[in-house]
């Protein structure tokens, strides 16, 4: 229980690997917050973790809304009276799938809004109700360094959040670490919401294109998470660890 009674803000801690980093807390002893728009997949997750005799809050935020995420703040504030640690998780993709010749300047505010200010937001409202030695940490992607074409919202709020993590790390240690976490390709396929739960089939090519031989699983996140806000990692912050079991770093040659 090596986050017995420490208060943990999960935000889009409803499904996805977000969901899988309140569990992991949650077992570990934390009282968890989830933080989450959906309010069908927070309460979903709320319930299970609930139901496993753990501690777990659901409130729905709009992490892209400063208004709600300061009511956010302050109804954590209330219960608990500080944080220990948070994690900014919530995101979205582009929005309509456009291209970058056809794509809206709503759909790309939009997913700036929600995956870049909403992390500033968070953090910003967050570190003034965080104790001493307290820990954010920034969900990225390793679409901050990579991309495919017509990304473009998505892969420049994901590397404004690396840029985001060591510029707030510099503001707020050193009572404050921060530090982010690119994940590469992770099958949330079985992590979303139960109407919206599939299986979907990988194949052995899938695993291959890994070094380390298989696609992520959101408990390989959920670990890192659990390591960088540890005392383990105290002489960490301002950094960013890729976990995608190699795949960035894979040279591909075709004939």
């Amino acid at each position: 229980m090596k986050y017995k009674n420490k208060v943990v803000i999960v935000t889009g801690g409803g499904q996805g690997i977000g969901a899988c980093i309140a569990r992991e807390y949650a077992k570990e002893g934390a009282y968890v917050v989830i933080a989450e728009i959906d309010e069908e997949a927070g309460k979903e997750n709320e319930s299970f973790i609930l139901e496993q005799g753990l501690q777990c809050l659901f409130i729905k935020t709009d992490v892209g809304d400063e208004k709600s995420v300061k009511r956010l703040m302050e109804i954590v504030l209330n219960r608990f009276g500080a944080i220990d640690i948070l994690i900014n998780n919530a995101a979205i993709s582009n929005v309509n799938q456009g291209t970058l010749f056809s794509r809206t300047i709503e759909d790309w505010d939009k997913v700036i809004r929600v995956n870049l200010t909403g992390t500033y937001l968070c953090a910003r409202y967050g570190a003034e109700i965080m104790k001493n030695g307290g820990s954010i940490i920034n969900i990225a992607s390793t679409r901050a360094l990579m991309s495919e074409p017509h990304t473009e919202p998505y892969s420049a709020s994901k590397g404004g959040i690396l840029a985001l993590t060591h510029s707030l790390a510099a503001s707020l240690g050193p009572r404050i670490r921060v530090n982010a976490i690119s994940p590469g390709w992770i099958d949330i396929s079985q992590w979303k919401k139960k109407k919206e739960r599939k299986f979907t089939h990988l194949s052995d090519k899938d695993h291959e294109q890994h070094l380390v031989g298989r696609v992520g699983k959101p408990e390989d996140v959920a670990k890192a998470c659990l390591f960088l806000t540890s005392e383990d990692a105290g002489f960490i912050t301002g950094t960013n660890l890729i976990v995608d079991g190699g795949m960035t770093i894979k040279m591909i040659y075709t004939e």
